[in-house]
C-alpha cells in the first residue's frame, strides 16, 4: 500500500550506490522538493553517497532548479551520471570537467526505449543508433572525461550486421512527479507540460525491485480520479510526496504554471508576443520561409523553437 512521506523522510530511504532513475524535461517531471531534501541530507549525514543518475533528457531551468540541485553538495553524492544532456545542470557539469563524475552521454530516444526494456526484463537495447559516432565503443563510448571507464554499450553482430548494444541495468529507486496523487497513490498529470517517460521508469524501478518515490502537488480522495487521466497506476507507486512549496512544482522553466502548455486552453495567435528584430529572428524567418501549409514541423530546443513564433507572427 502507497505511504504519504515527507521530502526529508523520501531522502533517507535512499540507500547508498543506488541507481536513481529521472523523468522528465526542463522542469517538467522533476521533483524538486525531494532533490533538495537528498542534497541537504548529505550535507547533513554523509547519505545517500556515491549514487548513479539515469536520465533522457536535460532537466532543469540552466539556473539553479533541476539535477543540478544533487551536485550542489559537491564530490561524493552523485559519482555516476549518464544521460542526453548534462549542459543545464552547472554543477554536474563541473563535477564532470574536473573529473570529480563518471559522465556518459547517450542517445536520448535510446534511453527512453532502454526503460522499456528494463520495463519488460529484457536485457538492454539492441539498435543502429550511434554507430560511427562517439557513442561507439570503437570511438568514445559515449564516454565524457577520463575518470569514466564503464562500458555502458557494446559493438555487436546480429544477422551479418553491425549494432549497438545498450545494457540494461537494475533500478533501485525512481524519482518521479506529477500533479495529484489518490489516496491509493495514482497518479495524474494534468497540470504537466509533457508526461516524459514516467510509467516506463516506474515501471522498470518495480520490475528490477526497486522502490518508486513521486512527488505531487495535490491529494485527492480515492476514488474521485478519472481512470483515463491516471498515468502511473497506484499498484506501481510505494511513497507519495506532497510537495510544501509550489516553488517546488514548475510546469516548465521560467513559468510556474501556464495553461496552454497543459493543454487546458489554446492561447490565440495574437497573443504571442513577436521576437524582436535582431540577427536571431532574421535567421529564423529564413527557415520558415522554408515551411509549407501541412507540413509537419520537428522543432529542437533554442533557435529553432524561435521559428514557430515567426510563423505565428506571419500567419
Amino acid at each position: 500500500m502507497v505511504k504519504f512521506i515527507t521530502a526529508n523522510k523520501a531522502a533517507q530511504l535512499i540507500p547508498d550506490g543506488a541507481t536513481i532513475g529521472l523523468a522528465g524535461m526542463g522542469l517538467s517531471g522533476w521533483p524538486e522538493e525531494i532533490a533538495c531534501a537528498i542534497r541537504d541530507n548529505f550535507k547533513e549525514t554523509g547519505h545517500p553517497c556515491n549514487l548513479n543518475l539515469k536520465q533522457g533528457s536535460a532537466m532543469g531551468d540552466w539556473r539553479d532548479r533541476g539535477v543540478t540541485r544533487l551536485g550542489e553538495a559537491g564530490p561524493g553524492l552523485v559519482t555516476r551520471w549518464s544521460g542526453a544532456h548534462v549542459g543545464s545542470a552547472f554543477s554536474l557539469r563541473e563535477l564532470a570537467v574536473n573529473n570529480q563524475l563518471q559522465c556518459h552521454c547517450l542517445p536520448q530516444g535510446v534511453i527512453v526505449n532502454l526503460w522499456r526494456e528494463i520495463a519488460a526484463g529484457r536485457p538492454g537495447l539492441l539498435t543502429k543508433v550511434g554507430l560511427g559516432t562517439f557513442i561507439d565503443p570503437r570511438i568514445e563510448g559515449g564516454k565524457m572525461n577520463t575518470c569514466t571507464t564503464d562500458e555502458l554499450v557494446e559493438l555487436v553482430e546480429f544477422q551479418g550486421e553491425e549494432y549497438l548494444f545498450y545494457k540494461g541495468f537494475r533500478l533501485d529507486v525512481a524519482l518521479l512527479r506529477g500533479t495529484t496523487a489518490d489516496e491509493n497513490g495514482n497518479i495524474t498529470f494534468e497540470h504537466e507540460s509533457i508526461w516524459n517517460e514516467g510509467l516506463a521508469v516506474a515501471q522498470a524501478a518495480k520490475n528490477s525491485g526497486g522502490i518508486v518515490i513521486v512527488q505531487v502537488e495535490y491529494i485527492t480522495k480515492g476514488g474521485t480520479m478519472n481512470p483515463k487521466e491516471v498515468r502511473i497506476p497506484g499498484i506501481l507507486v510505494d511513497y507519495v510526496v506532497q510537495a510544501t512549496d509550489k516553488n517546488a512544482c514548475w510546469q516548465a522553466e521560467g513559468v510556474y504554471f501556464e495553461p496552454a502548455f497543459s493543454g487546458q486552453i489554446k492561447k490565440p495567435l495574437a497573443t504571442i508576443e513577436p521576437l524582436p528584430f535582431d540577427d536571431r529572428k532574421v535567421i529564423c524567418r529564413r527557415c520558415a520561409m522554408e515551411v509549407k501549409k501541412g507540413d509537419v514541423l520537428n522543432l529542437g530546443v533554442g533557435m529553432p523553437a524561435d521559428v514557430s513564433k515567426v510563423i505565428a507572427e506571419e500567419g
